[in-house]
């Protein structure tokens, strides 16, 4: 069975000889505490994936934190991985999945459908007493036939058709109300850009609302249009991957990503911004 967006930590503990895992904690303020702690304790089996390093491209100070790199780059990865198509992946971070989701979705990206989120991350299953180690898998590298299989939407595009978009903004209410900004140089929102945080995804211990309650929730978010409307956005195209994580486990798929998100947008003063 190919599992497409979230698995519990007792279907990877099932699986720890077959499926393959990526660990990608990491701390936006202290960028190299997740591979610190990657070489710590891990997942049996995991690799980590870096969000500087491996799912980022250089940064040119115009497109924005986290920029995502070129597609053939990341294919190359995934193969140096030692990825096949058959593989069934699953992608963890230190507890709600933010991070994890970066890699789904870009996995998606690259046409690799059987990827999936450990519910509850790493902070459930060691909660679990589950077992960790500090072995670094070596595997054999691949070519992985990479596929282009999600769209992104770029900046100059989504500046010159704003008028239409539907965005939604993944931050913190404060930051989408422009009240505050504790990681980018000007506070604000894109015009007209609806708000979901993508905590509220989740139920208090850190795994994922239900499908059913995520429906309702989402359904009111996208209002009378169609899922496959919305453009998502955040700071640096992260959260944004968790909002369009939870609206799959929805059944609300479709949605798309804006990569470069607000640290992008707001590199080039010609583009417009808002607060409430």
């Amino acid at each position: 069975m190919m599992h497409t967006t979230l698995v519990s930590t007792q279907q990877v503990a099932d699986h720890l000889a077959d499926w393959r895992a990526f660990d990608c904690r990491h701390d936006l303020m202290k960028p190299e505490l997740g591979a610190q702690q990657y070489k710590e304790a891990h997942i049996p089996g995991a690799l980590f994936a870096s969000l500087d390093h491996d799912l980022s491209a250089r940064k040119t100070g115009k497109n924005g934190r986290h920029p995502l790199p070129e597609f053939e780059t990341f294919v190359r990865w995934m193969g140096a991985q030692g990825l096949r198509s058959s593989d069934q992946i699953v992608c963890y971070d230190a507890a709600n999945g933010s991070m994890a989701a970066r890699l789904w979705w870009m996995l998606r990206w690259a046409g690799h459908q059987a990827v999936a989120v450990l519910d509850g991350g790493l902070a459930k299953w060691t909660k679990e007493g589950r077992p960790v180690d500090s072995v670094v898998p070596q595997f054999k590298p691949t070519i992985y036939p990479g596929k282009r299989s999600l769209l992104a939407v770029d900046a100059p595009s989504l500046h010159q058709n704003l008028k239409g978009a539907v965005l939604v903004d993944a931050r913190a209410p404060a930051r989408w109300r422009g009240e505050q900004e504790p990681i980018d140089p000007v506070a604000g929102r894109i015009p007209s850009a609806r708000n979901r945080f993508n905590m509220e995804n989740l139920q208090p211990d850190g795994t994922f609302k239900s499908s059913e309650q995520l429906k309702i929730e989402w359904g009111a978010v996208v209002g009378g249009g169609k899922p496959s409307e919305l453009i998502h956005y955040c700071g640096s195209g992260v959260a944004a991957c968790h909002n369009l994580l939870a609206m799959e486990v929805a059944g609300l798929g479709g949605g798309k990503l804006y990569p470069g998100s607000w640290s992008e947008w707001i590199s080039d003063p010609a583009r417009p911004r808002e607060k409430s």
